[in-house]
């Protein structure tokens, strides 16, 4: 709607993951290429927590870009998956050929002859866990079990969770404490402090066609970063909202 009045190509601040609008400031640039090294080096599980908006989502895409083309990911997106089925789905992600009665020893039996296959052409498989501070502990303890499949040299398997705060706080529990001791890389999300939102709001206007002063004002960054509390999603929100109130006032500036 408020495209063509501040000369846009397309929605700024839209809340969907877009890898063309990746922004690197805020550290996460710096975050996006030691996952990528963590990643690549096979280094056991690595552990990815921020609050919710924070980018985790984004950050998963941008992986799926910067890794090279002999890494393959698989997604567990859904959480609530019971300990003896985590084998099954990634088999399933992977695209193995399991029948839906498939028990957890034929699903690792399966799941483990696939992985040995792509290591011995070369190939990589990682596995994004979404949502990870809602896996029952029995399943987060299950991942652990399967990163195990390796060979005398090199995990078949690696493992990245994304998850909210509350995930450190189920790690915390004694009774997958061998899970805790398996992360070898952990990285926070902070939030955007005034400089970073203001400067994250540029970038992305800039990248959607914009040209020209800041529409918003340092004052209106300012009020943006204590609304958003410096999480991106809100940001975007607000942001979105703030130009559609600009142009209904047929302002150009926030």
């Amino acid at each position: 709607m408020y495209y063509e009045h501040f000369g846009l190509d397309e929605a700024p601040f839209k809340i969907t993951p877009d890898t063309r609008l990746f922004y690197e400031g805020g550290n996460r640039g710096d975050v996006l290429e030691a996952l990528s090294y963590a990643i690549t080096s096979g280094e056991g599980i690595v552990k990815v927590v921020g609050e919710v908006g924070s980018g985790k989502t984004m950050l998963s895409r941008m992986l799926e870009v910067r890794l090279p083309n002999n890494v393959e990911i698989v997604y567990l997106a859904n959480p609530s998956i019971a300990p003896e089925e985590i084998a099954f789905a990634i088999g399933v992600e992977l695209g193995l050929k399991l029948d839906a009665g498939t028990d957890r020893i034929r699903a690792v039996h399966a799941l483990q002859q696939a992985l040995l296959e792509r290591h011995a052409e070369a190939r990589q498989v990682v596995c994004f866990v979404e949502e990870a501070q809602s896996m029952p502990l029995a399943t987060l303890e299950e991942v652990r079990l399967l990163s195990n499949l390796e060979t005398h040299r090199d995990k078949l398997l690696q493992i990245v969770l994304f998850g909210q705060p509350e995930l450190d706080d189920n790690l915390d529990e004694p009774s997958i404490r061998q899970l805790r001791e398996r992360i070898v890389h952990s990285f926070f999300l902070d939030p955007l402090g005034t400089l970073d939102v203001g400067s994250y709001v540029g970038f992305r206007m800039r990248a959607v066609g914009y040209r020209g002063p800041d529409v918003f004002t340092q004052r209106a960054y300012k009020l943006l970063s204590k609304a958003s509390e410096g999480l991106i999603r809100r940001v975007n929100i607000l942001g979105d909202k703030a130009l559609l109130a600009a142009y209904a006032e047929n302002a150009h500036q926030v």
